[in-house]
């Protein structure tokens, strides 16, 4: 089969080779393996093959968290009528490949109503936006704050704030030709690299400072925020696109509470087994259009080591990589 395989950490570009290799072997004991479909280019892949993760990495590595598939073969113990289920095969990495092999308890149905193309996207995004509105934005929250707002996950979230009547403010880094999705989702949007950026969303947030902070940047952008989080809010770091940790005073005590959000940590609880229940207001949101994910590429495996390489994979918006082509 074709895989895209990373021999070694690097940057994507450079570490990503697509190659024949063996298939995987028959699967054992309450295992199936899953002919992907589709899968996609997320910062989690580059993070991962960068080695950033050096105690839980082991190359060489496929990479891709986020897919979906058919399974094809079921070993014994999986139930019956498994072979044939469109699932999104979690728990690990493995999409960038023709065949995934894993347990059965961490593949999730896919209901049959969403297409490929939307089912592919359920994962990284929706799931940890949905996860972590209904986490910490809760009765009583007025003032929040989204990190890098012109991203997927950004305009998720404002998206599902509106349900919760919360109009946030979006930080950006005022990157030419990056807009948010949809502007009247919020109160204001303010450029990190623009003058006096700190005094307009202290504006914005009002003098007690904003209640909850959905943060994915990190770095001296991250801390400037913390600095204007209300003393009993909460700052929620969920990804660092900056490259840089927070600074070290944003965990001296004495400002907002740093919770760290871990996707890994969500849906590797009970090794699967609450998977389907996770999903369900996912798949209840892309059902009916919300949540969506704008597809700006398509490429097949077979192409994607050379795309990864070109200036399209620097543009914004999604990549879907066809699995079998």
């Amino acid at each position: 089969m074709l895989a895209a395989v990373a021999d070694a950490p690097g940057r994507l570009a450079e570490a990503v080779a697509v190659r024949e290799v063996d298939g995987p072997p028959a699967p054992g004991a309450g295992e199936v393996v899953v002919r992907m479909v589709a899968s996609t280019v997320n910062p989690s892949d580059a993070v991962t093959v960068s080695g950033a993760y050096g105690s839980r990495t082991t190359f060489p590595l496929v990479p891709g968290f986020e897919g979906v598939g058919v399974i094809e073969a079921a070993g014994p113990g999986v139930p019956p009528g498994a072979v044939g289920l469109r699932v999104l095969p979690l728990g690990s990495a493995g999409a960038w490949q023709q065949y995934k092999r894993l347990a059965y308890p961490w593949c999730v149905p896919v209901p049959d109503d969403l297409p490929d193309e939307v089912a592919c996207f359920a994962y990284v995004n929706p799931l940890t936006a949905v996860t972590m509105v209904e986490r910490f934005c809760g009765p009583g929250v007025r003032h929040v704050v989204v990190t890098a707002a012109t991203s997927a996950i950004g305009g998720q979230l404002a998206e599902l704030l509106a349900g919760r009547g919360i109009t946030p403010v979006g930080v950006v880094r005022g990157t030419p030709g990056r807009t948010v999705a949809e502007p009247s989702r919020w109160r204001a949007v303010i450029a990190s690299d623009g003058p006096g950026w700190r005094e307009r969303l202290r504006a914005e947030t009002g003098p007690g400072g904003a209640d909850v902070v959905l943060d994915c940047v990190g770095g001296d952008v991250g801390g400037a925020v913390h600095a204007l989080t209300a003393r009993a809010g909460v700052f929620v770091h969920y990804g660092l696109l900056s490259g840089t940790p927070l600074p070290a005073e944003c965990f001296a005590g004495g400002g907002a509470r740093v919770e760290l959000f871990r996707l890994r940590d969500v849906v590797q609880r009970t090794g699967g087994r609450h998977l389907p229940a996770l999903f369900a207001p996912v798949f209840e949101h892309l059902r009916h259009g919300r949540l969506g994910t704008a597809v700006a590429r398509r490429v097949g495996l077979s192409g994607l080591a050379a795309h990864l390489g070109s200036p399209a994979a620097a543009q914004p918006g999604k990549t879907l990589i066809a699995l079998q082509a």
